[in-house]
Formats: C-alpha cells, sequence, structure tokens
C-alpha cells in the first residue's frame, strides 16, 4: 500500500477540494446560463416573427393601396378597353414601372393574361394564367405565386370601367413583390437570425449556406396552425438551431412558411468563454492554494517531520538527534514529551547494561574462579602427593598426569577467555585443506583415552581447499566435536563429520546420534556460560565456536535435535588466494596442490 506524507496528504486534498468546487460551479454555471440562454433565445425568436408579421401587414397594406390606385388609374382603363393584346403587353409597361414592383399582370374580363411584366426572368405567362385562375377561386386579401423557383406575393385588384358599382369589368390587375434573396436578407436583419422561406415543403430563399440549407432540407416541417409554431431543436452540420415558424399563406394549399432559425451556438458563444476564465480562475486557485497550503502545511509538517527523523533514529540505537522544541502547540508538547521519554529510555538502558554488566562479570567470575580452583586443587594435592618420598615411578607419573590435566584445564579456559577478546583482523589465515583441519581435530579428539569407543567418520564431498586460519578453525571443530563425544554414549557413540563443497566455500556437517539438546537451552545454545548436564563445562564451548565461524565470515546453526541426534551445520567461505593481501597469508602455501581424496570416502 502506498504510504503518503502527511504534507502530500494536505496538497492532494486542497487539489481534490479546488478542482470538485471548480468542477461544480463550472457546471451550475453553465446550466443556468445555457437555461437562460435557451430562455432568451425563445423570447427573441417570438419577438422576431412577432417584427416580421407586423412588416408583413404593412407590406400587404402598401401592396393592396398600390393596387387600388394602379387599377383606378384612366390610362390603364383606356388601355384595357382596346382588348388589344399587344398593345396592352407594350403600353402597360410604363404602368409597371410607376407601380415600381416585381411582377404586374394584367389580364382580361375573361381571366386571360394579355400582359406580364417580372423583374427577373423566369416566370413565363402559362405560369400566371396558372396562379391567376386559381386566385380567382378564393377569396384572399393576397396571394403566393410560385413558379420557376420564384416566390411572388400579389395583391389581385379588378379594372373597372367607371364606377364599381356600375359592374362594367375590363380585367384583372395583379401587383406582387418577389420573395428573393434581398428580402430574405432584410427580412433577416429585422429577425436577427437566419429565415427560410417554403412553398409547400420547398426551400425557396433562405440566409443560411448552403451546406446547412441542403441540410434543412431534410427535415419535413409538418404544416402547423396559422399561429406561430412551437420552438424545436435543429442540427444543421456543425451548428445547433432553436426554430420556429409561421404560415404565411392562411389555410391556403400548398402552405407559404416562414421559419426563424436561431444560432444557438453562436448565442452560447461567450459561455465557452466564460468557461476558459472560469477554468483558469479554478486553476489559478488550486495553483494558489496548492502553495498556500504547502506554506501552511510546511509550518505543521517541519516539526512532525523533525520528530518521525528522531524516532527513526531512536529506533537505530541514536539517543543523541538533536530535536528542536519550538512554541507551545500540541507538536511542540508531543515533541518535548518524547525527547524527555529519549532520556529516560538511554538512562534506563544504561542502567540496565551496567546491571547486566554486572550479572555477566559475576557469572563469569563465578564460573571461572569454580573452574580455577577445582584444576589449582586438583596441582595443589597433586603437588603435595609428588612430595612424599615413598612413591614408585608409576605413581609419580600418575600424578604428574593429573597436574598437566588440570594445568590444560586452566590453560583450555584463558585461551577460551582470550577468543573473545580476538577480532577478525586478527585472523592468520594460509592456503590448505579444510579435511587436514577436520582429521587433525579427530586425531586429538582420539587422544582422549574416553572416547577410544566412540566412532568417529569423515566423509568428503568435492574440493575443501582455499584460505582460512586453521588454527582457529581447529579449535572451533575440537570443541564441537568434543562435545558431541560427550553427548553419546560412550560405548554406543558413533558421530560423522560430513565435508561438502559449496559455492564460495564449504559445508560441514556433524552429526551424533546423542541425546539431543535439552528444551530448556537449546534457544540460548550459543550465548556465554550455558551449560547443562557437564560436571566440569565453563559453557564457552559453542559460544567460541560461533565467534571463529563467524570471524571467517561463516554461520553455525542446529540443523535438526532430537532424542535420536544432533545435527550442527557450519558454513565456512574459503577465500580465494586474489582475496588475501600479502600480510596475512603467513605461513601459507598459494601454490599447494589440494589433497586429492576419494569421493564419499571415510576415515575413522
Amino acid at each position: 500500500m502506498l504510504k503518503l506524507r502527511l504534507q502530500t496528504k494536505f496538497l492532494l486534498s486542497m487539489l481534490l477540494i479546488s478542482a470538485g468546487l471548480t468542477c461544480t460551479s463550472l457546471l451550475l454555471v453553465r446550466r443556468s446560463v445555457h437555461k437562460q440562454v435557451k430562455k432568451e433565445i425563445l423570447s427573441d425568436l417570438q419577438n422576431s416573427v412577432s417584427t416580421f408579421q407586423n412588416f408583413q401587414r404593412e407590406r400587404e397594406l402598401n401592396l393592396s393601396r398600390s393596387a387600388e390606385l394602379l387599377a383606378d388609374l384612366p390610362t390603364l382603363r383606356a388601355l384595357m378597353t382596346t382588348q388589344h393584346e399587344a398593345t396592352i403587353q407594350d403600353a402597360s409597361a410604363e404602368q409597371w414601372r410607376l407601380a415600381g414592383s416585381d411582377l404586374f399582370v394584367l389580364a382580361d374580363r375573361a381571366a386571360r393574361v394579355v400582359a406580364l411584366h417580372t423583374a427577373s426572368r423566369g416566370f413565363t405567362r402559362e405560369m400566371a394564367q396558372a396562379a391567376v385562375n386559381n386566385s380567382l377561386t378564393r377569396e384572399a386579401a393576397s396571394y403566393w405565386w410560385q413558379g420557376a423557383q420564384h416566390l411572388y406575393e400579389v395583391c389581385l385588384k379588378p379594372i373597372y370601367f367607371g364606377p364599381a358599382t356600375d359592374n362594367r369589368m375590363l380585367g384583372f390587375l395583379a401587383v406582387g413583390y418577389e420573395i428573393d434573396d434581398r428580402v430574405a436578407a432584410q427580412v433577416s436583419r429585422i429577425a436577427a437570425s437566419q429565415v427560410a422561406f417554403y412553398f409547400g415543403q420547398t426551400i425557396m430563399r433562405s440566409t443560411l449556406t448552403p451546406a446547412q440549407e441542403t441540410e434543412l432540407a431534410r427535415h419535413s416541417v409538418p404544416r402547423s396552425n396559422p399561429g406561430i409554431s412551437e420552438p424545436e431543436e435543429m442540427q444543421l452540420g456543425d451548428e445547433s438551431f432553436l426554430s420556429t415558424s409561421v404560415e404565411l399563406a392562411g389555410q391556403e394549399t400548398p402552405s407559404v412558411r416562414l421559419s426563424v432559425l436561431k444560432s444557438y451556438d453562436q448565442a452560447t458563444a461567450f459561455l465557452d468563454r466564460l468557461n476558459r476564465l472560469l477554468l483558469a480562475l479554478g486553476l489559478a486557485a488550486v495553483v494558489g492554494g496548492s502553495l498556500l497550503v504547502f506554506l501552511i502545511s510546511h509550518t505543521f509538517t517541519r516539526p512532525l517531520g523533525s520528530l518521525v527523523n528522531g524516532v527513526r533514529a531512536l529506533e537505530q540505537g541514536d539517543f543523541t538527534y538533536a530535536l528542536d522544541v519550538h512554541g507551545s502547540d500540541e507538536v511542540a508538547e508531543v515533541t518535548g514529551a518524547f525527547k524527555r521519554m529519549r532520556n529516560s529510555l538511554l538512562k534506563t538502558q544504561q542502567d540496565l547494561l551496567d546491571a547486566e554488566r554486572l550479572a555477566t562479570i559475576g557469572r563469569m567470575a563465578s564460573s571461572i574462579s569454580h573452574d580455577l580452583r577445582h584444576s589449582l586443587a586438583a596441582i595443589v594435592a597433586n603437588a603435595e602427593f609428588l612430595c612424599e618420598s615413598r612413591l614408585s615411578a608409576d605413581q609419580r607419573e600418575e600424578l604428574y598426569g593429573e597436574v598437566r590435566i588440570a594445568v590444560n584445564q586452566m590453560t583450555d579456559l584463558i585461551d577460551s577467555l582470550l577468543e573473545f577478546s580476538r577480532t577478525r583482523e586478527s585472523l592468520r589465515p594460509s592456503y590448505g585443506s579444510v579435511r587436514d583441519s577436520i582429521e587433525h581435530v579427530v586425531q586429538a579428539i582420539r587422544s582422549h583415552p574416553e572416547f577410544h569407543n566412540v566412532q568417529l567418520a569423515i566423509s568428503e564431498q568435492g574440493n575443501s581447499t582455499g584460505w582460512f586460519d586453521p588454527k582457529r578453525l581447529e579449535r572451533a571443530l575440537y570443541n564441537l566435536l568434543l562435545n558431541a563425544c560427550e553427548a553419546v554414549v560412550s560405548n554406543a557413540g558413533s558421530i560423522l563429520v560430513e565435508l561438502r563443497e559449496i559455492r564460495d566455500g564449504a559445508e560441514i556437517r556433524v552429526s551424533d546420534n546423542g541425546h539431543g539438546i535439552p528444551d530448556s537451552i537449546r534457544g540460548k545454545l550459543f550465548e556465554p556460560f550455558v551449560s547443562q548436564g557437564k560436571e566440569n563445562g565453563t559453557g564457552l564451548g559453542l559460544t567460541v565456536v560461533q565467534k571463529i565461524v563467524q570471524d571467517h565470515g561463516g554461520d553455525i546453526a542446529v540443523e535438526k535435535s532430537s532424542p535420536e541426534g544432533t545435527v550442527f551445520r557450519l558454513k565456512l567461505p574459503l577465500t580465494s588466494a586474489s582475496e588475501v593481501s600479502p600480510d596475512n597469508r603467513a605461513g601459507g602455501r598459494p601454490g599447494a596442490p589440494p589433497l586429492v581424496r576419494t569421493k564419499g570416502a571415510q576415515s575413522e
């Protein structure tokens, strides 16, 4: 699991809180502004359509008045009385210019078109004739004529000879304005939106781009009531619109419809700028807040960091790590309490060390004094016996042997004590064979009369030559084998020393069939002065073994111990010639070949 520092937690918390608040603010502002913008767009659409309807009524009124004035002109009446189509077509051009309209049509009393004038080409007499016939079938203030991609709003008036009450009709006059690009642009400016004029389902004119107009043509818009339709959202290419429509031809068929489209993206473009501004402010707030939190947290975490370093130093045994205690806050109180606790622990530890040192000295003095006194008593007693003149040569030899044994015991005890004062640098390695050292130790053990019946065997696998200190290794092996011999039954004892080559050294196993190590001392077997079941044991044998092996860089452990026997495993690194300095090669034989042994061979 990832461990985070307290200061990092402060910074991450600030970043998460700031980022969360910023994102929440952006979402709330965006949603609120979107809602308000949509409401304003809908209101603008309603106002735009209402404005156009007012404009359309004024336009229809002007068109109707213009048609009435033209129909009452005497010159036009006189022209219609000629009943000559070519004359009427030519002479009516002046009347058309006077009207200033985009469409000027004259029809006789039989509704046959006799004159046609248009501001743009494409609208033919046949189209005009069909539109006149269709318009005369219904009553309306204005009519919508369509043909050749032209859409006209037309006012149709009868032409009378004399008063209209006399009902002497000469024909009909149709005056109209075309819904062209100029009119569409004018309506777009009035509505402040994009516009599209439909005739049925066909778009006649629009202010949209060609791509948007093509996309709009794919949307089938159902015919609405004469009033304003409900607004709807529409996607044209990459731009979103809100659209509403109004019927211009009433209930006539096909319908004439104006659609007003308000760009939703343009209306909300400022929202993107607002979002970027809020995002920049949010990032600035996060960065500024992080710096502020860093400075504030550093004020709090710096004393905590110092306290943590002090705890780590105490864990490593350093009681002198400097601690700064400033202020009177909780951290300063904890630091001061820790400092006092550390001083108390140091004092307690020193007291324990002093007590342990005194206890160790006492145990050592007691053990040494007992062993030395026992050996000295034997030397004194045997020396007194040697003073008697009645002793035979055999008796004197026996007493001398007892004195020598006592002296050897004292020498071994002193050597064991001296071994603790030696360091690893005191090793004097030489090139040799571990097998030779083992055999020397086995011969020394066999010199003890009480161990003559114990079977000692050596097994070797691989090469066991290298640089080591033979004398100290032999002393360690002697203590180990001596303990094994003392642990087995004298007349049925069996001890096997297995020597095996391992990587960078050798492994030695000492197995016996003794009674095993007692549970009471198994956990502290290598501690000084630990002994059980030996009359003259000092408790230093295995401690010396462990120290010598560790000085060589090796290790010793109890591999197995049970009532059927015990196995000690000893790993001994064998230093190569290149790794040993010339000063430490006393008595060495770098060029000496290793002893040739048969694998698995045993000697007793």
